[in-house]
């Protein structure tokens, strides 16, 4: 099996925030054996203290992969410390934001196999979705040993260039909170309408998960799925004439706050 190569080598994890933590359920649901792995935290959750990883000891001397799951703005100081881990023999697995292929491999060496990835949040029920794409060092056995890591916690999907990261980042990575705040603006709508709070907002809630989870049942398209919801001259069809205005509609709307995330992932590439 593809993390039976863990579990002979070992992996590091740097950084084990919430993220961090749902890959790492992941990856020990399947299979990884919890003293393959060694976790670098500084501050490590009850869960993460339990979890019968190593954690904050030495790291092996040629892990089979290091995951770097910092912050962006703390790449900076971690790349520096696995200098010894560069050259080959490791492979290495970004979820950082905005930090490229070429930064890391600069600073980690030639010949070292890097690869971008982003998930998102959902990835905490098994329900995320990655994005890859690797340097020219990058093997397809690489590929793959990535592929099944991230698979742990939902889909994987191949780029074809870097510069699709940013889009990537934009729309499924930054996504999430678009729905979150969706549910939101839709309970305090109904809230204005006459309807408490409580109610509103669990109403909001199950609409939204229960429309998703017909999307991905279904092998009708979202256009489909809509025009199945709506009758002409109906209740619904109102409200869409709203939403879907081209000058102020979702649509526009949609389309500033994407460039608006994209931008700024190019952003903290600089």
């Amino acid at each position: 099996m593809t993390l039976d190569r863990i579990n002979e080598r070992g992996m590091v994890l740097l950084g084990c925030g919430k993220m961090g933590s749902a890959l790492l359920a992941g990856w020990l649901a399947r299979g990884v054996h919890p003293r393959s792995v060694h976790v670098i935290e500084p501050h490590p959750s009850d869960w993460l203290r339990d979890s019968g990883v190593f954690l904050n000891t030495e790291m092996p001397d040629a892990p089979a992969v290091v995951v770097l799951a910092v912050k962006p703005q703390m790449m900076g100081d971690a790349l520096p410390a696995l200098q010894s881990l560069g050259g080959g023999q490791t492979l290495f697995i970004s979820i950082a934001a905005g930090t490229q292929l070429a930064r890391i491999g600069d600073v980690l060496g030639a010949r070292t196999p890097v690869i971008r990835a982003m998930p998102n949040t959902p990835a905490a029920v098994g329900q995320g979705i990655s994005a890859l794409i690797g340097n020219h060092d990058v093997s397809e056995t690489d590929m793959t040993l990535a592929e099944a890591l991230l698979a742990a916690v939902g889909q994987t999907l191949r780029l074809e260039n870097e510069t699709q990261m940013d889009a990537v980042t934009a729309l499924s990575g930054s996504g999430p909170a678009y729905v979150f705040h969706m549910i939101e603006a839709m309970a305090r709508a109904g809230h204005a309408q006459g309807l408490s709070p409580d109610i509103a907002m669990k109403l909001a809630r199950a609409t939204v998960t229960g429309a998703a989870a017909l999307a991905r049942e279904t092998p009708d398209s979202a256009e489909q799925l809509r025009i199945n919801v709506t009758s002409p001259g109906g209740t619904t069809a109102a409200a869409l004439a709203v939403l879907m205005d081209e000058t102020h509609g979702l649509p526009p709307l949609m389309e500033r706050a994407i460039a608006a995330a994209a931008a700024r992932s190019q952003e903290l590439a600089q």
